[in-house]
């Protein structure tokens, strides 16, 4: 009997997990749906000649014929967007007439750049992010719980530009000055070209990065390790005589971590679309750096082409913290099972009549 009750929990458990997940996926795709529209209202029906502002500032009045006809600007507007998304779910971006290159090239030349950057720095943020509130949650008021959260209050309000250029007159100019040329100016050096130079080239925009997240992440993770330490079964299990290691590691970390995966999902799924100003700095030519090109060049089919990588960058983030929720917290799949459940009705029976 029992082993038919597990075994029954257990369906009913991946059951719901498998709903959870169609749920979370047929939102993205609404969302993704949603924004395309956005984008198309935003670029396509803007007012004047869609096909002058795309072919550029050079542009002859042949390049802007051909753009509008490739376009089907003498479409109607239903059709128009049935041709957009459809050109954007075969990889189609549009074409960058301003350098005669598409602009899914673009951003495939730009993206591993970003990646490096901001997966690199991912790793940095949230180990020191981590470290840094476990320490202040356990140990609460103290002279090390103040001096990190100084650490982050300087960090978290220090600009991006001003801690790039520091680290650049420190790390490069200083050191360089005094004969030990560790870090380069700037630039980027393809990882299957040198590893060993891509991880020099990327030192320091990894660094700036990360010391800016790692603070709020340490703030985050030592209030949310906090009120899960105050909770009842984290009383029980250390009357239980088990170590705060293990009490703040296995029990506590795994239910504070919820507000931190989704922070970190939204964060790198934003990041993804382009860091701009650290990218400008260092002079890495990443997303954020072909983006500030293409604004400044009214270059609107690179715009929208990014627009719509770092949209769904930020959508399939969402999506995967969205299963890491599953993961960490199995009271969401419970809940999910609830809602589907239905409710049954109790009916009291009626006393009888003396």
């Amino acid at each position: 009997m029992r082993l038919t009750r597990r075994l029954t929990d257990s369906d009913d458990d991946r059951a719901a997990m498998v709903r959870f997940l169609l749920r979370r996926t047929v939102h993205a795709i609404v969302l993704i749906w949603i924004i395309s529209m956005v984008v198309f209202g935003l670029f396509f029906l803007a007012p004047g000649d869609v096909a002058r502002r795309m072919a550029g500032r050079q542009a002859t009045p042949e390049t802007v014929a051909l753009i509008r006809h490739r376009l089907g600007l003498d479409q109607p507007i239903w059709q128009q967007y049935g041709n957009f998304v459809w050109r954007v779910l075969h990889g189609d971006l549009g074409y960058d007439y301003y350098h005669q290159i598409p602009v899914s090239q673009i951003i495939i030349d730009a993206l591993p750049k970003t990646l490096s950057l901001v997966l690199g720095a991912a790793v940095l943020w949230m180990a020191l992010g981590l470290f840094n509130g476990i320490v202040s949650a356990r140990r609460p008021r103290s002279l090390t719980d103040r001096s990190l959260t100084l650490f982050s209050l300087i960090f978290y309000s220090m600009p991006e530009f001003l801690l790039g250029l520091l680290l650049l007159y420190f790390a490069y100019y200083r050191l360089t000055l005094a004969g030990a040329a560790w870090f380069p100016a700037g630039g980027y050096v393809p990882l299957s070209q040198d590893p060993l130079a891509w991880a020099q080239s990327l030192v320091l925009p990894w660094l700036t990065l990360a010391l800016l997240e790692a603070a709020a992440y340490t703030r985050l993770t030592r209030s949310s390790l906090l009120d899960v330490l105050g909770e009842d079964y984290i009383r029980t299990a250390r009357a239980k005589g088990l170590s705060e290691r293990r009490v703040v590691h296995r029990h506590g970390l795994r239910s504070a971590l919820t507000p931190i995966v989704t922070r970190f999902g939204v964060d790198l799924g934003t990041l993804l679309g382009g860091v701009v100003v650290v990218e400008l700095v260092f002079s890495i030519d990443g997303l954020g750096w072909e983006a500030l090109i293409a604004l400044n060049n009214q270059d609107l089919p690179v715009i929208v082409g990014i627009v719509l990588f770092g949209t769904l960058a930020v959508v399939i983030a969402n999506l995967v913290v969205d299963l890491l929720y599953a993961v960490l917290d199995p009271r969401i799949r419970l809940a999910e099972r609830r809602d589907a459940r239905p409710r049954s009705v109790s009916v009291q029976p009626s006393r009888p009549q003396r």
